[in-house]
């Protein structure tokens, strides 16, 4: 084992499950502490976020990355212990193996390398993390970058450690999200009795109409950088819980995930006609709305996808499918952000694990984007 993989260890074997952080941000600061980062707290409710930083001139090239994790699930279920950190037959296990402790432990040797090097290096190097990605993502990377934007702080180049490799290691680099807008729709109706339905409105059948509706909506093609936009529902609730009783109230929550064609503004104007068409009462409770973002070919890319096909010997795939992340805060500051990190196969799941021979050499892909942006 090398330095990435027992500071990878390490971090998982610190329970930060969201929005806790326990002290997995002080464990990277002292590690680069040396190297000449500063640490500068800036944490909000119940969220730590770090913003470390090396230098004070532009450019400013920064690494992001989360150290919350989600819940583990039951544990008895994993063959080993979650936060146990084992490596065993070259495979290092533990929740955040993946997502995203082995990142953050790639971003502090390549740093603690390219110093090494090049303690002149031009511009600055920062490092920003958060404990609330996993969660709601209210006070965690959206907060520091208003907090940054407010005292004339820029980034230049983000790199974002996401779990985005598919096969094989950096076989796959995301230069944009789709946006996501979720809400919760309550359809109100009039509670009655099943044996007399004229008396009473049924809210679980209108309900059902508008989910179907908006199922069966095409909402575009997509375009030649983002897949079409889709639709899907998670839960849905209603009932007193009696088989003779219609209920007053039917909900369902839903999420969209839209192709940039589309404004969230556009979606929820077509998602109200639906809703109008098919019930006399209803209401959607908005979640935040998680803009879409594209970074296209400049030098961020171009320095990423040279340093993989040179450690790699094989040219990544540019991908803008997924879920969202964190780069949909930074990239309306102006920053060029990617994300690029190890394979994403059991990320969430029960024994997530990752090859730990990848993390060693997503840290030198690391350092090589540092080498063609800031030596």
């Amino acid at each position: 084992m090398d330095d990435t993989v027992e500071i990878a260890q390490s971090l998982i074997r610190i329970a930060s499950v969201t929005p806790d952080d326990l002290g997995c941000q002080s464990l990277i600061a002292d590690a680069l502490a040396s190297a000449g980062f500063e640490a500068e707290e800036m944490n909000f409710g119940d969220v730590k976020n770090l913003w470390l930083r090396r230098g004070d001139k532009r450019p400013l090239f920064v690494f992001a990355g989360h150290t919350d994790v989600v819940p583990t699930g039951p544990e008895d279920k994993w063959v080993h212990s979650p936060f146990s950190g084992d490596c065993v037959d070259g495979m290092l296990h533990g929740r955040g193996a993946a997502d995203m402790k082995g990142s953050l432990a790639a971003m502090v040797t390549a740093c603690q390398r390219f110093i090494s090097s090049h303690p002149d290096h031009r511009g600055s190097i920062a490092l920003l993390l958060t404990s609330d990605e996993e969660g709601p993502a209210v006070d965690g990377t959206v907060r520091v970058i208003d907090t940054l934007s407010a005292r004339d702080e820029h980034i230049d180049w983000c790199v974002v450690g996401e779990p985005t490799s598919s096969r094989t290691l950096a076989d796959t680099i995301k230069n944009g999200r789709r946006g996501s807008l979720g809400g919760t729709l309550t359809v109100v109706g009039r509670q009655g009795h099943v044996a007399y339905p004229h008396l009473a409105d049924n809210p679980i059948h209108r309900l059902t109409l508008i989910l179907s509706a908006l199922a069966a909506t095409h909402w575009d093609d997509g375009n030649e950088y983002f897949p079409a936009t889709s639709f899907q529902v998670s839960n849905i609730a209603g009932g007193t819980g009696a088989t003779n009783v219609i209920p007053g109230e039917a909900c369902a929550q839903f999420n969209l995930r839209f192709c940039p064609d589309h404004t969230a503004q556009s979606l929820q104007e077509m998602i109200h006609t639906i809703c109008r068409a098919h019930a006399d009462e209803y209401r959607i409770d908005w979640s935040p709305i998680g803009q879409p973002y594209q970074t296209l070919p400049d030098t961020l890319l171009e320095a990423a996808v040279a340093s993989v096909e040179t450690v790699t010997r094989k040219r990544p795939t540019l991908s803008t499918d997924g879920g969202t992340s964190d780069g949909r805060f930074i990239a309306p500051s102006g920053a060029q952000v990617i994300e690029l990190g190890p394979l994403n196969k059991t990320i969430h799941q029960v024994d997530e694990v990752v090859d730990a021979s990848d993390l060693s050499t997503l840290s030198v892909i690391y350092e090589g984007i540092l080498e063609r942006l800031l030596a």
